[in-house]
């Protein structure tokens, strides 16, 4: 089995994974990261977005021989010492969570997004959206003018 060797959150790391597993699988199952989430595995859901060398990208499309030599960053290894990044701060002030499951990928496209455009425009935040059920199911209701659904209380987790 090959190994690669990659930063990871800032740590130099080393893995051994079959050439043809997804670094999705590869962050997740041999090295236990859980930020990034499987939604689709074509690269649409973005729910597995993470960053590669600063860069927004969907993991479940590459591979571990993809980084070599890179460096990738989860939702885990966003912040930095001195607390959160501003957009999940911002995730958190703003009460924007709904079920959780796609933030991670959805607080990576909007910080790789804000880093080079610190004024994005509408166009530019509606190229970044996942596919995300709640806001389908939300978008449903408010078009139908049924009460909007909300669970009890938002989740608070960002991974």
């Amino acid at each position: 089995m090959p190994s690669y060797a990659f930063k990871l959150n800032g740590k130099n790391v080393t893995v051994d994974a079959p050439a043809d597993m997804p670094l999705l699988w590869v962050l997740r199952d041999l090295l236990g990261v859980t930020g990034p989430k499987y939604g689709c595995g074509v690269g649409v859901c973005r729910a597995c977005t993470c960053h590669v060398n600063g860069s927004a990208v969907q993991v479940c499309m590459l591979t571990a021989a993809d980084v070599v030599g890179k460096k990738v960053t989860t939702i885990e290894g966003l912040a930095g010492a001195g607390g959160l990044h501003p957009v999940q701060q911002a995730w958190l002030d703003e009460d924007v969570a709904q079920c959780g499951f796609c933030q991670p990928g959805q607080i990576m496209q909007a910080a790789a997004l804000l880093r080079p455009k610190p004024s994005p425009s509408d166009a530019d935040i509606d190229q970044i959206m996942n596919v995300c059920q709640w806001a389908r199911i939300a978008g449903s209701a408010r078009r139908s003018n049924a009460p909007r659904p909300r669970p009890k209380s938002a989740p608070r987790a960002l991974h």
